[in-house]
């Protein structure tokens, strides 16, 4: 699929396993290290993952094993990039490159990326259709025809490492894992309304993580004992969120719209029941971090390294409390609401089909954070857009902790999550980023 020839004016001279050689280099050289280039494949494989509906745990492992392919291929042009062979579980280390030839790693690491995002989807039509217009742009670049064909070669076969990693993680094994059977006890989670869909990803605390030691390593504090006496700990915390919903603002509105990255809404009109694709919560921080390394002009490795940790970020962040959910199998407001203060009422969200405790968002959202912070800095101000193609506005943010924290809250303003859910999701996420940076040394 992917184009393997260039017609070349003249003939250059070049050194080893860079596109930096010689004067000429300089022209495609610079033009092939734009992170513009990469950040366009970083958005065409958000648009693949919405429009194949990618539940959001396996969203983000799509999104790891696409970055790591990039980052891997990158690193061979700067010696102070390290592998993550033998950092992260079970990676070994992909392929050198050939001795005596000569790359163009920026292709090849673009190669490398959309092969895996290419291979890990489904709607193979869609990148067909990008890398028909997406290479046209190297074709224009004069990059020599055996070095631009090498690049591509090489790309390849960093994505056919990382493809034969990826087929390694279990995650095919909980296709057909046994089904999360829901138990006809108080306070135990049952499917909700509209759609009442069966629980969501399981199993997914036993495919394989990538820096933590186990799934559990970030066990949060026991969420409050289910209790229906008005004076328990539990019943404060399910009043609560039946008395926001009351009185909701519409600045609180906004903000649950704006962070609700529900991947398939469920619309019901009169009879008629029909979905809405969006964005999941993983490619709300993908696109976060995008925004903000464009808008402080990050080059393309550095680019690569920290797409990369945020998707290692938010794929542990999400086997931890995925972990947790499945273990507390705590029930949603909107059963208990229904049952003892209002029946009929409705959450303003949708509640998605898993357990409550802990806030996956919360999680993966203060995991995101807390490497973004360390990698970008903090106090970094930006205004995401991520949500207006959804009608949920613009909104701007002081910090990657104010984003982060004002997620959690959404939860709340949403009526699908209790206080005690989002705050627990929001400090286990925050050690799980912590540990991601402190296992990949990065500074």
């Amino acid at each position: 699929m992917y184009p393997k020839s260039i017609v070349v004016a003249s003939a250059l001279i070049f050194g080893l396993f860079s596109c930096k050689q010689n004067a000429s280099e300089d022209e495609y050289g610079k033009a092939a290290s734009n992170p513009e280039l990469f950040h366009q494949c970083s958005v065409q494989l958000t648009d693949v993952i919405v429009h194949d509906i990618f539940k959001p745990p396996v969203a983000s492992r799509i999104y790891t094993y696409s970055y790591l392919a990039a980052y891997e291929a990158m690193r061979q042009q700067f010696p102070e990039y390290k592998s993550l062979a033998g950092v992260i579980t079970d990676f070994t280390s992909v392929p050198e490159p050939d001795k005596g030839k000569i790359y163009c790693f920026p292709l090849a690491a673009v190669t490398a990326f959309n092969k895996v995002g290419e291979e890990l989807t489904f709607s193979k039509d869609m990148w067909t259709k990008f890398a028909d217009s997406f290479y046209l742009q190297y074709k224009k670049m004069n990059i020599p025809e055996d070095v631009y064909e090498q690049s591509i070669d090489y790309g390849n076969k960093i994505a056919k490492h990382i493809l034969a990693y990826a087929d390694t993680d279990k995650y095919k094994e909980t296709r057909s894992g046994q089904k999360f059977a829901v138990l006809d006890e108080p306070g135990r989670w049952v499917p909700t309304p509209p759609a009442y869909a069966q629980a969501c990803e399981p199993q997914w605390s036993k495919t394989r993580f990538f820096t933590i030691d186990s799934a559990s390593q970030f066990r949060p504090i026991p969420c409050a004992k289910y209790n229906t006496n008005s004076k328990s700990q539990y019943y404060k915390l399910l009043k609560d969120v039946y008395d926001i919903s009351k009185q909701l603002t519409q600045e609180q509105k906004d903000i649950a719209y704006f962070w609700d990255d529900n991947a398939f809404v469920t619309n019901i009109s009169g009879h008629v029941m029909f979905a809405t694709k969006k964005m999941t919560p993983a490619g709300h921080w993908i696109a976060i971090a995008r925004t903000v390394m464009k808008n402080k002009k990050i080059d393309l490795m550095k680019c690569t390294e920290i797409y990369m940790a945020t998707a290692l970020a938010l794929h542990d962040a999400f086997i931890a409390s995925w972990d947790e959910k499945y273990r507390s199998n705590r029930v949603r407001p909107i059963t208990v609401i229904n049952q003892y203060i209002e029946p009929g009422w409705n959450s303003f969200l949708e509640n998605p089909p898993f357990p409550e405790y802990v806030s996956g968002h919360s999680a993966i959202s203060a995991s995101a954070g807390t490497v973004l912070t360390k990698l970008l800095g903090d106090n970094i101000a930006f205004t995401d857009s991520t949500e207006f193609i959804y009608e949920h506005g613009v909104r701007s943010f002081t910090s990657f902790k104010q984003a982060y924290r004002e997620t959690s809250d959404s939860r709340v303003y949403g009526g699908i999550h209790y206080r005690d859910g989002v705050n627990a999701g929001m400090k286990q996420g925050e050690q799980v980023g912590q540990w991601v940076l402190m296992k990949l040394n990065l500074k």
